[in-house]
């Protein structure tokens, strides 16, 4: 058995632009919706207020300032070995409103002079074109994705952004955890396709209308960015998140493929090209109204894309027996998200399941036949400088050791190809989900606090010498002994 990936394996980090960049507005950038997102903490949900209002705090318009760090921080990954880097093009900075017909050229040259520092260093850019970060516009003038008119403004942002940087960038994934919004969560529902739900609209129409335009406009633009450069390769991106029946009940068996489908009902579409006949079914039943077209079918048909993109965080388990407490995930089959006893959770709750890992990328490709590419994987956690400033992170350290090991398995010892990983997200920034700075994800420290004082000074963490003998090493460091029950 080999001890190594290949050569051609991509080891890297992965940030996003409305996390790290800041700038949120010059240059001529326009408010996107990652903008009007307050800081939460984890007993604190994140709002998301209509404008801006002078006594919230957004921290995403400060991130870790990259915009004006990118070539500092773009050395730190090369001083690390990475081989590519992970990021977002924020859409309105390049369409401010984001149904302009000229872009920003200001815009357009902060991202080449980017993809250029990285070129400097070979440092293969990974490019995602929506990460959360729909031009606010699009939101206060149409409604968001549930809007058909979104998608000719997302195919003529991707077609200027592609074009501009066909031989700059050759890896691209179209919407970012596209998946996320199947919850219906307040969150997801905004950062996924700016959409807001009204009273007395029906959700779950909403989301699966807003769904299939974004993955229309996802299969039209692996068609034209495939049209502009035939070697670009052009993927999805899911948030791959396992479900496990609570028990061998045959009842949370079932449970179990109706969560995982409501799941990957996204990446079915991308892969297949086609609605599955389960999610059409689930519509009819509902009798909800869906507007799509001959046209878009076909479409659909023919912008599948050429490998799937994933971030993986955690597990979970599922049930539907009357007797199993739980959180409810879904009223129809009823299914609750139940507390998986033989898994450790981190301070913000998530479940660490390292071998669930080596699952997930099993499940995945037998599902699709597709290579993988895993661009996000991480913990967050608090870090404490010591009294000489360094930070001794042997828990990061330890979380990607465990996960690291599951992934090399699943391709040297079950055979998953699997094009690269960007750990999640090499420098602290602004946590997604929380707002929060000190929880923190990076192989490099970045003096900043949650109230936003701080130097933005970065320090490399002990984390960061670690990853680089992965790096240096291509893997062979890792220890991948099989783990069977």
């Amino acid at each position: 058995m080999k001890k190594q990936f290949d050569k051609s394996f991509l080891w890297g980090t992965a940030i996003a632009a409305h996390q790290a960049e800041g700038a949120w507005d010059i240059a001529g950038k326009g408010m996107s919706i990652a903008d009007v997102l307050t800081a939460g903490t984890s007993k604190k949900a994140r709002e998301i207020t209509e404008g801006l209002l002078s006594h919230k705090n957004y921290p995403n318009h400060e991130g870790i300032d990259f915009y004006h760090h990118y070539k500092e921080d773009l050395a730190l990954l090369a001083e690390m070995g990475c081989t590519c880097f992970r990021t977002s093009i924020a859409w309105s900075r390049i369409f401010p409103n984001g149904d302009e017909t000229q872009p920003n050229e200001a815009g357009l040259k902060f991202y080449d002079d980017l993809f250029d520092e990285c070129r400097k260093y070979q440092i293969e850019p990974i490019v995602t074109l929506c990460h959360f970060e729909i031009p606010y516009a699009l939101y206060n003038n149409y409604g968001g994705f549930k809007n058909r008119k979104l998608i000719d403004f997302f195919v003529h942002y991707a077609k200027t952004v592609m074009h501009r940087y066909r031989d700059k960038v050759q890896y691209w994934l179209t919407f970012n955890e596209i998946n996320n919004q199947c919850t219906g969560d307040k969150l997801s529902l905004w950062t996924n396709s700016a959409v807001k739900i009204a009273p007395g609209e029906n959700k779950e129409e909403i989301v699966a209308q807003a769904s299939l335009n974004e993955l229309i406009a996802s299969a039209k633009v692996v068609c034209l960015g495939h049209k502009i450069n035939p070697k670009f390769k052009i993927g999805c991106m899911i948030a791959c998140v396992p479900f496990y029946p609570y028990s061998c009940n045959p009842i949370d068996q079932i449970a179990s493929l109706k969560a995982s489908n409501k799941r990957f009902f996204y990446s079915d579409v991308h892969v297949h090209g086609k609605i599955p006949e389960y999610a059409l079914l689930e519509w009819e039943k509902k009798s909800f109204t869906l507007t799509y077209t001959k046209e878009d079918l076909d479409t659909l048909r023919q912008g599948t894309v050429d490998y799937i993109g994933l971030s993986y965080y955690m597990s979970l388990a599922v049930s539907a027996l009357s007797d199993c407490e739980g959180t409810l995930l879904s009223k129809d089959p009823l299914i609750k998200m139940v507390k998986n006893p033989f898994v450790k959770t981190n301070d913000w709750g998530w479940q660490i399941d390292p071998v669930g890992f080596r699952y997930a990328l099993n499940y995945l490709y037998q599902r699709y036949q597709l290579p993988l590419f895993v661009v996000e994987n991480g913990i967050g956690a608090y870090d404490t400088p010591d009294e000489d400033g360094k930070i001794n992170d042997d828990y990061r350290i330890s979380y990607f050791e465990q996960h690291l090991a599951q992934l090399k398995i699943a391709m040297l010892e079950d055979g998953v190809p699997i094009l690269g990983y960007t750990a999640w997200g090499g420098f602290d920034i602004v946590s997604f989900s929380t707002g929060e700075m000190e929880k923190r994800y990076g192989f490099i420290y970045v003096d900043k606090d949650n109230q936003g004082r701080g130097t933005l000074k970065r320090r490399k963490k002990k984390s960061f010498d670690w990853y680089k003998k992965v790096i240096v090493s291509n893997g062979e460091c890792l220890n991948n002994s099989s783990f069977y029950y």
